[in-house]
């Protein structure tokens, strides 16, 4: 009995030191403190001979560094060699691109959050928020999206004009040359307003901004190159374009098949080394109004006119549209929407050497120079596209609901409508969390590329499932196209988000866990560099230093997920009190369940989790909700938790803590070997399934402000542009709402009267109003606040209708009447 509690309590002893995961010196102090104690009070037994004999042996491997390679490491090290998938070069600079951020710490299984609470709120300046209230303000004010796609295909002259004379083309250039100098949140936040209003000129302001010549000349061009275009490209003398996708390469951008030799060719009537370039590139946006266009291709040099190797990779260039050889091709309509998208081709196509971006200096550079800018693009412009739609919807879906009766009743009060809007309300809170975290990242300094993957896939998905709830919500108001409908354009364009930039299948299933857990892992990608290196000996000796601590780590894994496990996440830290104390402390508890289960995964899986890519991307959806997860935190911590936020707080919790779950039970139980899948389901859920989806109870506290003129409405679709008037798409729609409201108090009386027998119930509204005002149940101006509420009503629920003409675009020719005889 004494030798089984001596192994219990060592077992203990070892699993409090890897829960606090204490260096390995200090950790094999405590306990061989602990084995003296329990020799003394416990005697010599069979226990305390186990324990002494394991201790040993884990001493001797610490202690002797030479025996323990020849024994574990370089077995390990060769065994490592040989299941690891070679990484080539383009892989490497894709997996070095970037920062890792705060996605690191949920990777490791023990977030500091209060690292992540004293990070800066992001805010934007008194000339940012100015430029959103008042030039943002007046852009949006401009804009007919109805008439921009369906009748220009095309933003107006004047439209275009602004865009460039206010500077929404130069916002991220800096001030010294004649940009905004914005930072990323205001860029997000500016692409947002105006992305409420028309999706078509949000892409025009937002491609400039993003990944395009100016984001990689400002980080990358020469000076002269910054000294001429960024001045022009502030202004809107230039119109950028950058073309990277080619018909045989699209998620899979390091195929691209253009190429350019590197040779000598005559330029502005002299010989000049340069490049002879040939490419073939369709889906690019603003193409076809492009002045200069950003090229990305394979650079060769055959014949060593620039340095000794042959294959420099990609590289990147900046081409005026009008050189000699640059075509320009016809338009595209991605999804029938207007902004400017096509095609543009060149065949041997002879460039200086400086229009390479950067210079020749940068020659194969082009893939680092993409990954970093992609990672800073992703933050930015489709999340941002994403809370454009989830500001709408939950705007207007609120309101219509409540000025749109069924039976009755306004649709909003249905609980199968109250359970589609509660999923409007829940993840547009989530959004907009996430936007400000992720922009306020990019203004850290930080190339966040796993965050800004997360953001990408999960924002544009989010999108498009509010879009589609809105729809339903909507019924035929949002099926029939015209100039009243403020959702047809946004839920046929949700499609091109979710496709570009990396599609969104690729995104999950390979790019947020296959490049992040390389990336966040403490060991991993360093493990991965030393099984490559050349000399043998020095890459063991690397790999060791490495692999023991990699051990460690596993162990504190282990003992930390179950022990949060079985304590129901009671022995985790919290940063704060009350009631959102206790998800910080779960989410602790999912994060080690990840760190756990990818490590195990790696291990056995090896290069194989690559390929398995439904395994892959289940880790990927608990890395991303663990993300979202804290910026909701974030989001609430930084606006001085309002009591307000508490519900939206609550069911964003539940909601991804449930999420995380599934797909940690979907992982389990489809781990190709089962054993290895049940004991893992037991360690992280040693009482099976803990968290459940948000309660109807709490989705109706979070619809109700949807359907109320309050403070959390307005907050929640700040940065949101609604007209001001009743003949304008989303106006009428806001007025009525306010002008329903304002009827409520009157109305209670018609329903009370109709109860009471006063008043017919099978009247029509105004009908029923007549009748009111006849028997002095309501007064003249209580009924003047009934009519305006029902005319405002009835015009919100009307849809446009055209005639064959007009829809066809074809005027038939109406056959002559004949003149009669007596005429």
């Amino acid at each position: 009995m004494m030798g089984l509690l001596q192994i219990v309590v060592m077992l203990l002893v070892v699993g409090f030191c890897a829960y606090q995961r204490m260096a390995m010196k200090k950790a094999m102090i405590i306990n061989a403190v602990a084995l003296v104690v329990l020799w003394i009070h416990g005697g010599f037994t069979w226990g305390l001979f186990i324990s002494l004999l394991i201790f040993a042996v884990v001493a001797t491997f610490y202690l002797l560094p030479d025996l323990r390679i020849d024994w574990i490491s370089r077995k390990a090290y060769l065994f490592m060699q040989k299941v690891l998938p070679p990484m080539n070069e383009t892989e490497k600079t894709a997996l070095e691109a970037g920062d890792v951020w705060w996605e690191g710490d949920l990777f490791r299984g023990n977030p500091d959050w209060n690292k992540m609470l004293t990070i800066a709120k992001p805010a934007l300046t008194e000339e940012e928020q100015s430029f959103v209230d008042n030039e943002t303000e007046e852009l949006c004010s401009m804009l007919d999206d109805w008439d921009i796609v369906h009748k220009r295909k095309d933003l107006p002259a004047e439209v275009w004009q602004f865009i460039k004379d206010k500077g929404f083309l130069g916002m991220i250039i800096p001030k010294e040359y004649g940009g905004k100098g914005f930072s990323a949140l205001a860029h997000s936040t500016v692409v947002t307003k105006i992305a409420t209003r028309s999706g078509s000129a949000a892409v025009t302001v937002m491609v400039p901004n993003s990944l395009g010549p100016g984001e990689l000349l400002l980080h990358y061009g020469t000076q002269e190159q910054k000294d001429h275009y960024l001045p022009r490209l502030a202004k809107g003398e230039e119109i950028p374009c950058f073309a990277l996708t080619s018909p045989v390469a699209g998620s899979d951008a390091g195929a691209i098949p253009d190429k350019g030799i590197v040779c000598k060719g005559e330029y502005q009537g002299k010989e000049v080394l340069g490049i002879k370039l040939t490419w073939n590139k369709r889906y690019i946006t603003l193409a076809p109004v492009a002045t200069i266009v950003g090229l990305a291709f394979k650079l060769y040099d055959p014949d060593n006119l620039i340095g000794d190797k042959e294959d420099y990779g990609i590289t990147c260039a900046l081409i005026p549209a009008d050189h000699p050889g640059v075509e320009i091709g016809q338009r595209h309509l991605p999804m029938n929407q207007a902004f400017m998208n096509g095609t543009t081709t060149g065949k041997d196509v002879f460039i200086p050497m400086d229009m390479l971006i950067g210079g020749q200096e940068f020659a194969g550079q082009g893939w680092r120079m993409l990954m970093e800018s992609l990672a800073a693009g992703r933050s930015i412009s489709l999340p941002a596209m994403g809370t454009a739609v989830a500001k709408l919807s939950y705007r207007m879906t609120g309101a219509y609901s409540l000025v749109r009766e069924q039976f009755k009743t306004p649709i909003g009060r249905f609980e199968g409508v109250e359970e589609a809007m509660a999923r409007i309300a829940g993840l547009a809170y989530r959004t907009e969390a996430s936007r400000v975290m992720t922009a306020g990242a990019v203004d850290l300094g930080i190339k966040p590329s796993v965050v800004s993957a997360i953001a990408k896939y999960h924002m544009t998905e989010m999108g498009r499932e509010i879009m589609n709830h809105s729809m339903d919500i909507h019924g035929g108001r949002a099926i029939i196209m015209g100039e009243r409908n403020y959702l047809a354009n946004g839920y046929m364009s949700q499609p091109i988000g979710i496709t570009v930039e990396g599609a969104n299948i690729l995104t999950r299933n390979l790019m947020i866990f296959g490049q992040g857990a390389i990336r966040c892992h403490p060991y991993v990608f360093r493990e991965m560099l030393a099984a490559q290196m050349e000399d043998t000996e020095e890459g063991v000796k690397r790999f060791d230093s490495l692999l023991f601590r990699h051990i460690g780590y596993g162990v504190s894994n282990f003992a930390r997920t179950f022990a949060l496990g079985l304590s129901a996440s009671k022995f985790a830290k919290k940063p704060v009190g009350g009631q959102t104390g206790k998800y910080y402390q779960h989410l602790t508890r999912m994060s080690s369940a990840l760190a756990l289960t990818s490590d195990i995964a790696m291990g056995i899986l090896g290069g194989d989790l690559k390929r398995k890519e439904r395994l892959s991307a289940r880790l990927a959806d608990v890395l991303s909700h663990l993300y979202m997860c804290s910026a909701v935190l974030k989001y609430y911590q930084d606006n001085d938790r309002p009591l307000a936020d508490l519900p939206y707080v609550k069911w964003n919790m539940e909601y991804g803590l449930h999420k995380i779950q599934e797909a940690f039970y979907d992982f389990y139980e489809n781990f190709p070997i089962k054993a290895v899948g049940k004991v893992l389901r037991f360690i992280a859920f040693p009482y099976g399934k803990s968290y459940s989806y948000p309660s109807d109870r709490l989705e109706q506290e979070i619809v109700k402000p949807m359907m109320q003129n309050c403070e959390i409405r307005d907050r929640i679709t700040e940065y949101a542009y609604v007209g001001k008037t009743a003949d304008d798409v989303t106006g009428r729609v806001e007025l009525a709402f306010l002008k329903v409201l304002a009827a409520d108090e009157v109305r209670r009386k018609l329903r009370k009267a109709m109860k009471a027998g006063e008043l017919d119930k099978h009247a029509t509204n105004m009908e029923r109003i007549e009748q009111a005002i006849e028997k002095g149940i309501i007064n003249a101006e209580e009924q003047q606040i009934l009519v305006d509420a029902e005319e405002a009503r009835m015009d919100v629920i009307q849809v446009d209708d055209y005639s064959h003409e007009e829809i066809s675009g074809v005027v038939e020719d109406k056959p002559k009447k004949k003149k009669s005889k007596s005429s």
